[in-house]
C-alpha cells in the first residue's frame, strides 16, 4: 500500500501475501484565518496549491462527478487553506512525480498519504507529520493460518506491493525473524489485479495480503475482498504520514506545523478521521 509506502494487490493496496493485518462536517470549526501564521506568498496568491495522487481512496480520490477531489487528505488540505484565508487547488499528480513537481514549483505542498520516513524522502523535502498508519494484513475468512503475531508471519507467504514502505516494513520484519532463528517471510511482489489476489488468498496460494492499515480497513468490505478476506495479523511498524514542503520554502514548514497543531488542539483532526470512518486505522499524533 502506498500510505505506508500503495495497493492491496492490484490497486495501490497490494495486500501482502501473508496477511493484511490491520491492525467534514466538523472541518468548519476551528481557528479563524487571522489566528494563524500565513506564508506571505500564499496570502498574496490567494490560493494554496497542492499536489496529490488522487487514485488512492479513502485518502485522496475523485468524486462521482469525475472531477472533484475527495478524501481524508483532501479534507485536511481544505481545512489548512480555509484557516489561511485562501482557496485550495488540488492538482492530480502521478505518485512518482509528486516530490519532483513540488521541487519544480508546480505546487506549494504535497499531501498524498506519504510516509515521511521512507528511504530518502527526507533528503528531497521537509515534512510535517499529521497521522500515523501501520502495516496491516488481510487474511482468508476465519484466519485459517492463525496469523495474529509477528512470529506467526515466519515462513508464511505474504503479498505486498513492491517499491513502497509496506515492502520495506515486511522485509525488516523478516530480517528480525531470521535473526531470531525463525524462517524468513516468503515475500511475494508479483503485480496482479485485486480480483486475482482475492482468488489467490481464497485458494490458499498466499497466506495473507499486506498493505497500509487505512487501505486494509477501506477495502476489506468492498469487492473483490468482501467475503473473501478479513483483517488479521499484527499491527506492524507504525510510520508517520507527512505533508511535504520544499526545503527552500522559508517559513512554510513552521506555518504548516502551526496549523496542524491547531487542528489537533480544537479537535478538527479527530473529526476528519471520524468522518471517514478511520478511527481504527490511523493513530493521532496529539
Amino acid at each position: 500500500m502506498r500510505g505506508h509506502g500503495a495497493s492491496v494487490a492490484g490497486g495501490r493496496l497490494l495486500v501482502s501475501a501473508v496477511v493484511v493485518a490491520l491492525v467534514v462536517g466538523a472541518c468548519g470549526a476551528g481557528a479563524s484565518p487571522s489566528a494563524v501564521s500565513v506564508p506571505d506568498r500564499v496570502k498574496a496568491a490567494g490560493t494554496l496549491v497542492w499536489c496529490s495522487d488522487t487514485t488512492y481512496p479513502p485518502f485522496e480520490s475523485v468524486a462521482a462527478d469525475g472531477t472533484t477531489p475527495e478524501g481524508l487528505d483532501i479534507d485536511i488540505a481544505e481545512e489548512i487553506a480555509r484557516r489561511w484565508g485562501v482557496t485550495k487547488d488540488v492538482r492530480a499528480t502521478s505518485w512518482d512525480a509528486l516530490l519532483n513537481d513540488l521541487n519544480a514549483g508546480t505546487c506549494d505542498l504535497v499531501i498524498s498519504s506519504m510516509t515521511s520516513t521512507f528511504r530518502s524522502r527526507a533528503d528531497q523535502a521537509d515534512f510535517v507529520d499529521y497521522l500515523k498508519t501501520w502495516l496491516a494484513f488481510l487474511v482468508a475468512p476465519g484466519n485459517p493460518k492463525g496469523i495474529t503475531t509477528i512470529d506467526d508471519l515466519a515462513g508464511k507467504s505474504i503479498a505486498v506491493d513492491p517499491g513502497y514502505a509496506s515492502e520495506a516494513s515486511l522485509q525488516a520484519a523478516s530480517a528480525d525473524l531470521v535473526a531470531a532463528g525463525k524462517p524468513a517471510i516468503d515475500i511475494v511482489t508479483t503485480r496482479m489485479s485485486d480480483e486475482r489476489w482475492a482468488e489467490e488468498l481464497a485458494a490458499g496460494r498466499v497466506d495473507a495480503l499486506a498493505g497500509g492499515s487505512v487501505e486494509a480497513v477501506y477495502r476489506v468490505d468492498k469487492p473483490p475482498y468482501a467475503g473473501a478476506s478479513e483483517i488479521g495479523g499484527p499491527a506492524l511498524d507504525p510510520q508517520p504520514l507527512g505533508i511535504a514542503i520544499r526545503k527552500d520554502d522559508a517559513g512554510m514548514k513552521e506555518a504548516v506545523a502551526g496549523v496542524i497543531d491547531a487542528m489537533y488542539a480544537d479537535g478538527t483532526m479527530q473529526s476528519i478521521v471520524e468522518r471517514w470512518g478511520l478511527t481504527d486505522a490511523v493513530e493521532l499524533l496529539q
